[in-house]
């Protein structure tokens, strides 16, 4: 066992405008580290008062599990703004008429292998006909080398 980056960041993604912040445990055994496969982050969008279903729902599926913690994930507060066309059955708002929403923005990191169980396990519980969202690759490798390469 050893000492890993207690409370330290990991990575970086500033090519995608985000800063992502993971907190491994103080002692990490080397094997489960080298161990990992590689992850992805889900971003996604969501009504605030949805918010916690959402994370609830991703953190079932698989997202959020770092080390021996489980459901990791941050959020952010802002506000969402879109104009429903034509077609739609918009879950708040009314076509052609722009809608501003209090919204919460959730990222969690997972397994690629759950990139399915995640992304739609999200989408049962979203209440809107069309969810904001996307998925990336990320790199959460130790800088020694130790971990997942992207």
């Amino acid at each position: 066992m050893r000492r890993a980056f207690q409370g330290r960041r990991l990575h970086d993604l500033a090519g995608v405008g985000l800063r992502a912040v993971v907190v491994v445990p103080a002692i990490v055994p080397h094997a489960r580290l080298s161990a990992m496969e590689p992850m992805d982050c889900l971003v996604i969008y969501v009504p605030t008062s949805a918010a916690h279903a959402v994370r609830q729902a991703v953190g079932d599926a698989g997202a959020g599990s770092l080390g021996n913690y489980s459901h990791c994930s941050f959020s952010l507060e802002g506000t969402g703004r879109f104009t429903p066309l034509p077609g739609a059955n918009p879950t708040v708002g009314v076509v052609n008429f722009p809608e501003e929403v209090p919204e919460t923005r959730i990222e969690a990191i997972y397994p690629r292998s759950r990139r399915n169980a995640v992304v739609a396990a999200a989408l049962s519980v979203h209440p809107y006909e069309t969810p904001a969202f996307m998925t990336f690759p990320i790199n959460a490798s130790l800088p020694d080398g130790t971990g997942p390469a992207a």
